[in-house]
Parts: C-alpha cells; structure tokens; sequence
C-alpha cells in the first residue's frame, strides 16, 4: 500500500500558534487549569459575560470528579473498586463507557479502555521510574478485556473483580465536546478549547480566517513548530511516544501500552494526529490508529468518512490518509 510522504520530524503536540492575526487579545478571556493530568486552557474571542468562563470551569471540574480512576470517589474509580458489583452512575459516564466499548471492538482489542490494571503500573511521571516486573504485568494483563464491562440500565460492572477501567485515552475529548456544545448555547462562536494538546477550535477567527494549527517538533522546545495546519470548526488530536515516557537501559518506555502484552507499543510509529468533527472521535481513533500500526490504521482511517489523518513513523516521514491535502491546507512554517 502507497502513502503520500512528507519527510519532517514531528510531535503529538498541538499548538494554537500565537500572534496569529484575528484573534484580538483585549476582547478575549481565556480560563486555565491543571486538570486531567495535564494543564487545560479554554479561550473565547467573542464578547461574553465572564459567567460563561465560570461555566467552563465548573463543567472541567464535573468531569474530572467523574471519570477520573485516580480520584478516589469518581464513578470510575466506584466501578474499579466495587468487586464486581454492579454500580450505578450518571449516564454521561455510561454514554463514554460506550464510546469506549465502541473504539475497542473497533480496533480488535488493539485499543482497550480496561487498561488500568497494566496503566496502573506504569508511573512515568516518578522521579526515578522504572519497568515493572514481568510477573507484575503478566498478572495485570490477564484482567484486560473490555468484554468484561457489562452495563444495565444505569449500572455497570466488571465481570473480572479485578478488571478496572482507564478512560484516560477519550475523555479529554469527549469534555471538549461537551465544553463546545455548552459554550455554543451561550451564544459563543469562536473560541479554542486546549486540554492538553487536545485541541477543539470552535468556527474561524472573528476575522473569518483559519486558525494555525502548530504540531510541535519532537523532544525539542515547546516553541519549536515543524509543520502547520489551517483548521476551522475542527478537532485536532494526537497520539504519540514523547509525552510521557522514560529511558532506561537505552530503551524509551512510551504511555502507550498494548492490551495483550503490558508493554509499550513497538510499532516503528511516533505519533498519529487526526483531524475531525468530533474530538472524542479524535481522541479514541489517534490511540486506536496508533495501536493498530501504520498499515492497519491507515485502512481504518481510509473507510471513515470526514476524518483524516497524519501518522509519522520513526523514520521522520508523514503518512496522509486519502484525501488529506485536498481537504486540510497546510501553512508555512515560519
């Protein structure tokens, strides 16, 4: 199979670039935030009451106490701990469960939000981390398999007692979906919703142009962009192996990990972005594409309509799906 080829070197970093031209600094308000595990911005360019920005807030903090597994008392974390026991929760946590279900049945397992048992070994944040025990992950990986989430009515468990679900790869999409239907109910038309690479642009500028999507380029400074897109009213996320992760023995150990093995992916891919309507779609498609390789999530990525895609292995070349270039237009790099 052939791919259009781009030689460059590029990062799962999203950026809004900055002093981009239609985006006037003394009308917008922008709230921040550490949450989700990563730092979160969302900035409107319309003229609003700074109630909406509140709203924001409030919404982020909701969904971080609800499908967060390592708040103790999130829904999540009821399911994780309740012994196999059915559980019930909101139907926001049911409907993401679902979205869940959906990518991991679509990626064969590949993808697979019962993860936690293996996620939860790996720290890659610690100040001295380290690889776990073989033993350790063999027993982690036997209690993955998202068959094993059953959900009536509003009540899911875990067939496994000992399964635990790991939302972490399409909630962050999923809330800058809810975050962008909420603010378009308060009358907002431009905005840029960021959760921490996630980014969801909301229509064009308020001068009706693009705005210039930034991928950064890999374990370099933040501010150094490698390649820019011209986005409007879409989804950009990314999946990739420089985000989180750690040397040790001259291996990296990337946040990735495959379901049937416990260990990061080796797959010769450094990162897949998608572009899309829907960030949630972006979000489990980039983990779902990247598990599955080139070859697998490119043919995936082709039989979906609306949705492209840029995957990059590691020997620095860019991959674009079908109809990428006739659809998304890149900008120069300055």
């Amino acid at each position: 199979m052939k791919y259009k080829r781009l030689t460059a070197l590029l990062s799962a970093s999203i950026l809004l670039l900055s002093g981009c031209s239609g985006l006037p600094r003394e009308r917008s308000q922008t709230y921040t935030d550490t949450l989700f595990d990563t730092v979160i911005s969302v900035q409107i360019f319309d003229s609003v009451d700074e109630d909406v920005l509140k709203g924001c807030e409030k919404l982020c903090k909701k969904y971080d106490s609800m499908f967060s597994n390592k708040i103790e008392d999130s829904e999540i974390s009821r399911i994780n701990s309740a012994g196999g026991n059915p559980v019930e929760v909101s139907k926001e946590t049911i409907k993401l469960i679902k979205k869940g279900i959906y990518y991991s049945e679509m990626s064969d397992g590949a993808f697979d939000i019962t993860i936690a048992p293996v996620s939860s070994l790996w720290d890659f944040k610690a100040e001295t981390p380290s690889v776990p025990s073989p033993e350790a992950i063999a027993e982690a990986v036997s209690h993955v398999n998202y068959e094993n989430i059953i959900i009536r009515d509003n009540t899911v468990k875990l067939a496994d007692p000992q399964a635990g679900i790991d939302l972490g790869a399409i909630a962050k999409g999923y809330i800058a979906d809810q975050i962008k239907d909420y603010l378009e109910e308060e009358g907002v038309r431009h905005a840029m919703i960021n959760l921490g690479g996630n980014v969801l642009a909301m229509g064009s500028k308020l001068d009706g142009s693009d705005y210039n999507i930034g991928i950064q380029k890999p374990f370099s400074d933040r501010s150094e962009t490698i390649a820019v897109m011209n986005i409007s009213d879409k989804s950009v996320v990314s999946s990739g192996i420089y985000e989180r992760y750690f040397e040790k023995d001259g291996k990296i150990y990337h946040h990735i990990l495959n379901p049937a093995t416990g260990y990061p992916y080796d797959n010769h891919l450094v990162s897949v972005t998608i572009i899309s309507d829907k960030s949630v779609d972006g979000d489990g498609l980039s983990t779902s594409c990247f598990a599955l390789g080139l070859d697998k999530g490119m043919e995936l990525i082709n039989s979906l309509p609306d949705v492209q895609a840029v995957f990059i292995t590691d020997d620095y070349e860019l991959h674009y799906s079908d109809g990428f270039e006739e659809e998304i237009s890149m900008a120069d790099v300055k």
